[in-house]
């Protein structure tokens, strides 16, 4: 295990907690995540460690610890369960860390400790079947009626949706032209107004992906998460929080990817000797931990920025995600192609992996479109 300079010894006991809860409690059920049970146990489980969301107040349910404590988690929860360290970060990194910067003091002291702990599951509502990346173009509306906010739209694409207490939805409080100066967020409690459908999708299985419609669901101004039409504002927040972490996801992956083709490599023999043996495979293996060690770097220094509110966190939250989700992919892939035709059956750990990696490129705003941001942050910060 190599030292790195962004952390500290408290992240290295964050590391090994994490490391043992996986090994011990994620690992033996990952593969009945991927067959789709919703991993609500181990919410709770990961919640009373201070695994969930470690940088909130302990008074709140936390472990009173910092954004890297965060990363370092997601990153170790990922090598075993990819879809559970989805599930995770969504609910740590952007939930909880809503509800604490950004939430009226009635709703942070009716969710927050047990979203934290959790014992209540909250999804993020924030896609449509319109817009994706695109999310200042959302046609969800929240109309003021008899002094209640009325939320009707349709959100898809929504990770815990199934299966989640409450919604954080992004919603339109004004004209549409005005994008995203018009949008405003409101936790919404399930109920009968709220009608959840799955949505199947090709990997991170056990999320409960679900298409959301919100239909005439009455919330008063208590429910709003930030201010009135700067809702925007606190999804790039969001965004910014959720990126770094699937840049720790994408780390994970690469990382058991690795772990196994190499005791692959070990036992498998061709030709007389130890596939190991053959300069392409030791290539192969250098080539993946070559990347992840640099991406490592990226990553880590992306959620030190953040814990040092540093101007430079929003371009390397957007760095973390798209180079750990390529390198996730490039990872999944390599390992594949190392173990052959046992890498390509449902029995390798690796077929998952590399079926949850290609969702990193994906989700949080696809690699494409955070490129164009990249480019922005590029001429913001150049000479």
């Amino acid at each position: 295990m190599y030292s790195y300079p962004q952390l500290s010894e408290e992240h290295s006991l964050v590391r090994k907690t994490a490391r043992e809860f996986a090994e011990r409690r994620v690992a033996p059920l990952a593969r009945r995540i991927d067959e789709g049970e919703y991993p609500r146990e181990l919410l709770r489980e990961m919640g009373e460690l201070g695994l969930l969301a470690p940088h909130i107040p302990q008074e709140y349910g936390g472990a009173g610890l910092d954004f890297r404590s965060m990363v370092v988690a997601v990153e170790e929860i990922a090598k075993a369960s990819p879809a559970l360290a989805t599930v995770m970060e969504v609910q740590g990194s952007m939930i909880a860390w809503n509800l604490y910067h950004y939430a009226s003091e009635q709703a942070r002291e009716k969710w927050l400790e047990d979203a934290a702990k959790g014992r209540k599951i909250i999804a993020f509502a924030l896609s449509e079947p319109c817009c994706g990346s695109d999310a200042a173009a959302i046609q969800t509306r929240a109309e003021k009626r008899g002094g209640e906010w009325a939320i009707n739209g349709v959100k898809l694409w929504i990770t815990s949706g199934l299966y989640a207490d409450a919604y954080l939805v992004a919603a339109r409080t004004g004209p549409p032209e005005l994008r995203h100066k018009s949008i405003s967020l409101f936790l919404v409690e399930r109920s009968p107004c709220v009608e959840v459908s799955p949505v199947k999708v090709m990997g991170v299985h056990g999320t409960g992906t679900a298409e959301v419609k919100l239909n005439d669901c009455r919330v008063g101004d208590e429910a709003l998460v930030g201010r009135l039409n700067e809702g925007f504002q606190v999804v790039l927040d969001d965004l910014n929080n959720g990126r770094t972490c699937v840049g720790a996801i994408g780390l994970g992956i690469a990382e058991a990817a690795f772990a196994e083709a190499y005791a692959y490599t070990k036992k498998r023999t061709a030709f007389g000797k130890p596939i190991a043996d053959f300069q392409i495979v030791q290539h192969y293996l250098a080539n993946i931990h070559a990347q992840t060690e640099a991406v490592k770097h990226v990553v880590y220094t992306a959620a030190l920025y953040r814990d040092t509110k540093d101007p430079a966190f929003p371009m390397y939250a957007q760095l973390a995600k798209v180079l750990a989700s390529r390198l996730a992919v490039d990872a999944t892939r390599t390992a594949m192609q190392v173990m052959g035709g046992f890498g390509y059956s449902t029995d390798s750990k690796v077929e998952m992996l590399y079926r949850d990696a290609k969702a990193t490129e994906i989700y949080e705003g696809a690699n494409e479109v955070i490129m164009n941001t990249i480019y922005r942050f590029l001429e913001k910060f150049s000479p």
